[in-house]
């Protein structure tokens, strides 16, 4: 029998376990990472789990037909994250997996799996388990660069993992028979709670563009260089801040961009800025509008260098085209959001999700989102009540019966 409880008081005890007053510690190729992986199995025990090669955890209940239905989340965290994203979905879908084992051998395979390195906290690289999966990782030789901030490479702590970055895109075996895909997450924005609804079906998540931007002037000295002859890269970049708003207001329809971090050289308060090198996240549902975002910040960065008399460059570090997800599934996610709560709505992701990545794999999927209060994610502050995380439980159960029915 469903037990929506018991998947509240569950999380509450993956918080405790994984937790501190900072928040969740759950990050990706870390032990306490790994005591959240054990924890998972504990709960399935005598359900088979298995470890794919790049260190995506899953669980089986083999059918009458091998046409799967998978139930998919992520147990990884950001650094002083909540104690609800990501973790909400492999809970209430393990409860949801009890359910349908206890009830005897269903007519398809239903799979439960915990996706590796959701978040990218580490290494900033972000749905690293799922995108081996589907198929769409191609960024080896990249990564093979990349390090934390200790400086540990990445092949080394995915090693120390018994993970090789050669062969994790031999995970893609892990879908051979996928049929459907769901995924259960809070929401992480306050378009539900402003609604005064506790649940919601996605239409998709939004594409990205992440550059980094980098202005280049002239250190000069602070106190004998004029106003009018300086060089200052750090203006361009605050030009370009403040632009982006207005970039975002024109193209519309929901359209999102960020500059989430500026490290200025020589950093000192007696010289002009010689360079300021800027991070930039472009988002939206639409990928004409996407790419309209990106070419008005390049433009206005060009803009900007001019009049500062500065350069600028732009290097590409990510990007993902937008995800619509599957129109049946989301109608099916609708009358079950319907039945449980009485009133759904159809919103798009901003934040990414595993989802995404499996949707580009040709998998139909559809995702379900849960009100988020305040519309606080990646912050202890993080939290849903109680009783909309039951009905989330309730929504997604039923969902996984009316896919099972039509698979």
């Amino acid at each position: 029998m469903l037990d929506p409880k018991r998947t509240v008081a569950e999380l509450r005890e993956l918080q405790e376990l994984t937790g501190n007053p900072d928040g969740a510690q759950r990050v990706a190729w870390t032990d306490t990472w790994v005591t959240a992986q054990e924890w998972m199995a504990s709960k399935l025990e005598g359900i088979e789990m298995e470890f794919d090669e790049a260190r995506n955890q899953w669980w089986t209940l083999p059918g009458e037909s091998e046409r799967t239905l998978i139930i998919g989340g992520h147990l990884d965290s950001v650094p002083n994250g909540g104690w609800l994203d990501g973790a909400l979905n492999v809970v209430a879908g393990s409860e949801v997996l009890r359910r349908i084992a206890d009830e005897g051998r269903p007519p398809v395979t239903v799979r439960l799996v915990s996706w590796a390195d959701e978040e990218g906290a580490r290494f900033g690289r972000s749905l690293f388990g799922s995108s081996a999966a589907a198929g769409s990782m191609a960024d080896q030789d990249e990564l093979r660069e990349r390090k934390d901030a200790d400086g540990v490479s990445l092949p080394d702590a995915i090693a120390a993992h018994g993970v090789d970055l050669d062969r994790v895109t031999e995970a893609r075996s892990q879908l051979e028979n996928a049929a459907a895909y769901l995924e259960l997450h809070i929401e992480q924005g306050p378009v539900l709670e402003s609604m005064g609804l506790p649940l919601g079906v996605v239409l998709g998540t939004y594409g990205v563009e992440r550059h980094q931007i980098t202005f280049r002037g002239q250190a000069a000295h602070a106190g004998s260089t004029p106003m009018d002859k300086r060089r200052d890269a750090l203006a361009g970049a605050a030009k370009l801040e403040l632009e982006l708003r207005e970039i975002a207001a024109r193209v519309g329809d929901g359209a999102v961009c960020t500059m989430g971090g500026v490290v200025t050289k020589p950093g000192i308060v007696t010289s002009v800025v010689e360079t300021a090198e800027c991070l930039l996240d472009q988002r939206h549902l639409d990928a004409h509008q996407l790419a309209e975002l990106l070419s008005n910040a390049q433009a206005a960065s060009r803009r900007f260098a001019a009049e500062e008399n500065i350069d600028v460059e732009w290097e590409r570090i990510w990007n993902i085209e937008p995800i619509l997800f599957d129109d049946e599934l989301i109608q099916l996610a609708d009358e079950s959001i319907r039945e449980v709560a009485g009133t759904s709505h159809r919103l798009p992701s901003g934040p990414l999700h595993d989802a995404a990545e499996v949707s580009r794999a040709g998998i139909p999927t559809v995702m379900v989102f849960v009100q988020s209060l305040r519309g606080l994610s990646h912050t202890k502050l993080e939290d849903t009540k109680e009783d909309h995380l039951e009905l989330s439980v309730q929504a997604l159960d039923r969902l996984a019966s009316k896919v099972i029915d039509r698979l």
